[in-house]
């Protein structure tokens, strides 16, 4: 297998603002803390040492062990349990919704990331300790954006009825899309994919996916966060009071957006007036603020003082937005940097001055790796109409332009022709125009019929070219269809195990562990 890098510009699927957040940090200080970059982490551990308490880490510490004393793990995994009870040990953090089986591979790629950035920051700050992070958003409710998954081209969809946290889902009809999957392997002696889906179960969708992850990450010292969680949420009270009674995330948020329109730059999520949801099982409504209190559907009417006795008696029942969850993750965890994809890291220029509103430190952020996966039947057909990987960027049309004219060039090259031709019509007006000077509106008119017909010829031409090369054409519809599906970047639908047709897993997670850089912003394709 082969590596390239593209800086992202030249890709032509990045924004010019996401272009800034990936390679220069810098322009948009307005917005963040720190750039990222190797030696502001240091600034940033002095802040964060400052501010996290040695409660919030006994909270964090006894959370983790009491998940993972249900678990084996390896001896990686041990250890960075056991460091977070240390005031040297920072956290290094990205996160995802449940998506069912592994779900699309930029969850995998944003996953090995935190991974490589812990390991380098550790060679230079050995001082320290640096503990990858994965979040999972087991709160979030859009079941319909989790539930299915495409391996090998088809798509595996779980259907439940279930509302609420997807989290807290049941199991039910899971299995049958689990025996999807492992049919695709039953003819591989050697495949992992049974053992891994053996894995893939528990009470609840949080308990799967947990052991989903952790299967596929725990030799590299994964820590699996699960912030539906009665203890890490009673850390969080003071921010859902001061959030119930002043609202102070949407006066934040009001303010930051109006000076990223005035920048020029699009917002990635809008905020509400009060950006907590009330959790229970099957639902997980809007937190209502009316005229003499609040209001939550299916709950009803509720006094101040009476939804503040219930956040410090069942503080587990109020469940962060999009707005507050980064908030929560960074008031539960010593985190240093979250990494995230280009979407999701905009909208964490809407968030400093909610951070600052409560005094807690904004975490450095960081653009994902992001990966064009090339396998082997793909590449041969790339070889097989002479693309190279730079056309790969281009729009499709021009690709097939390209090639006709490369190929087809003399068939389809009408230039000597249209000069003979110009010629002609030349000679034509001028001996119209000299035998009678009132035809000369005549010749203009036949000279239009002229140029129609000349160019329904050459429409002739092309398409009987493109008729000859129609096999080539196709292939590179199949190309692009393959590595942009539905015109997207293909990471947001590959599945890991659609990587793995010999259903070996391990190895292909340790060769995309071998050649991902945090470090290096830079678009990747792999070519198989």
């Amino acid at each position: 297998m082969q590596k390239f890098n593209f800086h992202r510009q030249l890709t032509e699927l990045f924004t010019d603002q996401e272009n800034q957040l990936a390679y220069s940090q810098e322009q948009l200080l307005s917005f963040i803390n720190l750039p990222f970059s190797v030696k502001n982490f240091e600034r940033q551990i002095l802040q964060k040492k400052a501010s996290f308490s040695l409660e919030n880490r006994r909270i964090l510490l006894n959370e983790v062990q009491s998940k993972y004393e249900q678990y084996t793990h390896s001896p990686k995994v041990k250890s960075n349990i056991q460091f977070i009870q240390n005031e040297n040990t920072y956290t290094i953090t990205t996160g995802h919704q449940l998506s069912i089986a592994a779900g699309p591979m930029y969850l995998i790629y944003k996953i090995i990331h935190v991974i490589r950035l812990a390991e380098e920051l550790k060679k230079e700050y050995p001082e320290n300790n640096f503990v990858p992070v994965f979040w999972m958003a087991s709160e979030d409710h859009d079941f319909e954006e989790i539930q299915s998954v495409e391996i090998f081209s088809k798509n595996l969809k779980w259907e439940s009825d279930q509302k609420g946290a997807v989290g807290r889902f049941d199991l039910t009809g899971l299995d049958s899309v689990k025996a999807e999957i492992a049919s695709f392997f039953e003819n591989q002696d050697e495949s992992e994919v049974a053992s891994i889906l053996e894995e893939y179960d528990g009470q609840n969708l949080s308990d799967a996916n947990f052991k989903l992850i952790h299967r596929l990450f725990d030799a590299y010292g994964l820590i699996i966060i699960d912030g539906d969680n009665a203890k890490l949420k009673r850390a969080f009270i003071p921010v859902i009071e001061k959030e119930l009674t002043t609202q102070f995330s949407f006066k934040a948020l009001h303010k930051t957006n109006e000076q990223i329109i005035k920048e020029g730059f699009k917002l990635q999520v809008n905020g509400r007036e009060i950006n907590l949801f009330y959790l229970a099982n099957q639902s997980r409504e809007r937190i209502l603020h009316v005229e003499d209190g609040f209001f939550i559907e299916g709950k009803g009417a509720l006094s101040l003082a009476d939804l503040l006795q219930e956040v410090n008696e069942f503080p587990e029942r109020f469940s962060p937005n999009v707005i507050l969850r980064p908030v929560y993750q960074e008031t539960i965890l010593p985190n240093l940097c979250y990494v995230g994809g280009i979407g999701e890291i905009s909208y964490w220029l809407q968030l400093k001055g909610v951070f600052d509103a409560i005094n807690l430190p904004y975490p450095m952020i960081q653009v994902r790796t992001s990966i064009l996966w090339i396998d082997s039947v793909m590449s041969k057909k790339i070889e097989k109409v002479s693309l190279v990987l730079e056309d790969l960027f281009k729009d499709i049309s021009k690709v097939k332009k390209h090639y006709l004219q490369e190929f087809a060039g003399d068939e389809v090259d009408f230039l000597e022709l249209d000069e003979r031709v110009k010629e002609l019509k030349y000679s034509i007006y001028e001996k119209v125009v000299k035998v009678d000077v009132n035809l000369e509106q005549y010749a203009q008119a036949e000279m239009v019929k002229m140029n129609k017909q000349l160019d329904s010829i050459k429409d002739k031409l092309v398409k009987t070219v493109k008729q000859r090369h129609d096999n080539a054409m196709k292939t590179i519809d199949q190309i692009y269809d393959k590595l942009f599906p539905n015109g997207g970047m293909q990471e947001r639908s590959l599945n890991l195990f659609s990587l793995c047709s010999d259903g070996k897993v391990t190895p292909k997670i340790a060769y995309l562990h071998s050649i991902i850089d945090p470090m290096d912003p830079d678009f990747i394709i792999i070519r198989e």
